[in-house]
């Protein structure tokens, strides 16, 4: 039983996981800004610019698949036991899905990069990242579902060290491919592969921790008769419908996003590569205020199998101070620190005059964002993942789409308008929903 489980003070619970996996998700959007800030010094634009855009393509292929953590978070928090069979069929799904997206995903890499409006200069680049990134594809997805056994099972320790070795691993042959070989956006992407096969192994490591024998636990669920869909179809219909919803819901985040990022490439280079290093920072933001959230599935879905009322409403009332907080500190710390930050990132004087024209859509969205962020955590860990999808879809198809079209005369104002009522809208989606759970006595 791990350390939260045995704490009474609900603000204790709630950090002793949140702070291991805050530690953990800042370390993944710090090796995209130090993909970027070394990109950034490059002699030119077009090597930022392609990556970034290589990045939103990657995003679409690869976490449009973070349903396999999310999903196996809520499956194993619910869990009676210790969450294995999910981890199994998680595992499975991901190494099928990797094996289908790799022959795949290589015809349509050029259609990617041209439909993200890439320019003539930065799309070999973008092109070149692809092809060698998406190799660890069936990696990256099983270690997604790695990371969502762990946080599910309140183990925040295990994604602090596999996220924290992986993603130095990554910086450190960032450095070495990058500056040292000259290899351009090629080494950004074949430091990612390594990273990728290295975490998986870790991943492996830190499961025996938990227990010595359970590896062979997992290939003897293998063969027990009655593990497979075609021999019991009943949990992976539970498993997939919850996927199916996430996996709809994350297409549409992943959509805007990308969205996002082309509508900036079809201003210029300059404006590319300003709202990569400003997506950089939020992604900062959106992974810190996301250990809050992790730490919310995994007691959401406790207090569930538990039928402890009293549990969800402490852990949701907890959770969300300590979100809140950080988020202000977050917006603090983007206002009084920016003539520190964007110089890190870049040089160039046409890429700074762009971010500093947006900087302030940056410095607001915390104190919007957190409420989604934290609400996501309530409804994966309570298993309600339509909720998640259709307020995404709202945001998305009646909010951000429309906002963007009628304000394309503002230039990149417009576009960060866009995103800015696109995070309010899921907010208060799932506020409503939450309002309406709790009055109702739905969710225990």
């Amino acid at each position: 039983m791990s350390q939260s489980q045995t704490t009474s003070n609900p603000n204790r619970r709630v950090l002793d996981l949140a702070w291991p996996m805050i530690l953990s998700n800042i370390s993944v959007p710090m090796l995209g800004a130090v993909d970027t800030a070394i990109l950034g010094h490059l002699p030119t634009a077009e090597y930022l610019s392609g990556v970034a855009i290589g990045a939103a393509v990657v995003s679409m292929l690869l976490w449009a698949f973070g349903f396999l953590r999310m999903g196996t978070t809520g499956l194993v928090a619910r869990s009676t036991g210790g969450g294995e069979e999910w981890l199994l069929r998680a595992l499975i799904l991901a190494f099928g899905l990797g094996l289908i997206l790799l022959p795949l995903s290589w015809p349509i890499i050029g259609q990617a990069v041209e439909w993200m409006n890439a320019s003539t200069e930065a799309a070999p680049h973008a092109e070149a990242y692809l092809k060698i990134r998406l190799l660890s594809a069936p990696l990256a997805l099983a270690n997604f579902a790695l990371l969502g056994f762990f946080i599910g099972r309140q183990d925040s320790r295990a994604p602090l060290y596999l996220l924290l070795a992986a993603n130095l691993l990554n910086i450190a042959l960032d450095v070495l491919f990058i500056i040292g070989l000259d290899m351009g956006a090629r080494g950004a992407a074949l430091a990612t592969v390594c990273a990728d096969v290295f975490a998986f192994s870790l991943g492996m490591v830190l499961l025996r921790r938990i227990d010595r024998q359970i590896l062979e636990s997992l290939v003897d669920r293998l063969r027990r008769a009655g593990f497979f869909p075609w021999q019991d179809v009943a949990p992976w219909i539970e498993l997939l419908r919850i996927n199916t919803d996430l996996f709809l819901r994350t297409l549409l985040l992943l959509f805007t996003f990308a969205f996002f990022t082309a509508q900036g490439a079809a201003q210029g280079d300059a404006v590319l590569a300003a709202n990569a290093i400003l997506i950089q920072l939020l992604m900062m933001t959106s992974y810190a205020l996301d250990g809050f959230a992790h730490a919310t599935e995994a007691l959401v879905g406790d207090a569930i199998s538990r039928q402890s009322q009293r549990q969800f409403r402490s852990t949701v009332r907890s959770a969300g101070k300590w979100a809140l907080g950080t988020a202000c500190a977050i917006t603090l710390f983007f206002l009084f620190g920016k003539p520190l930050i964007l110089p890190l990132f870049t040089d160039l004087d046409s890429v700074l005059a762009e971010a500093n024209s947006v900087y302030g859509w940056l410095c607001a969205l915390p104190l919007i964002a957190v409420w989604c962020y934290q609400l996501d955590g309530v409804f994966i860990g309570a298993g309600k993942s339509r909720q998640m999808r259709d307020t995404m879809f709202i945001a998305t198809a009646m909010i951000f789409l429309p906002v963007w079209w009628l304000t394309t005369s503002w230039g990149n104002h417009g576009v960060w308008f866009s995103l800015f009522l696109w995070f309010i809208a899921r907010s208060i989606g799932l506020i409503l929903y939450f309002y309406y759970y709790t009055l109702k006595k739905i969710w225990i």
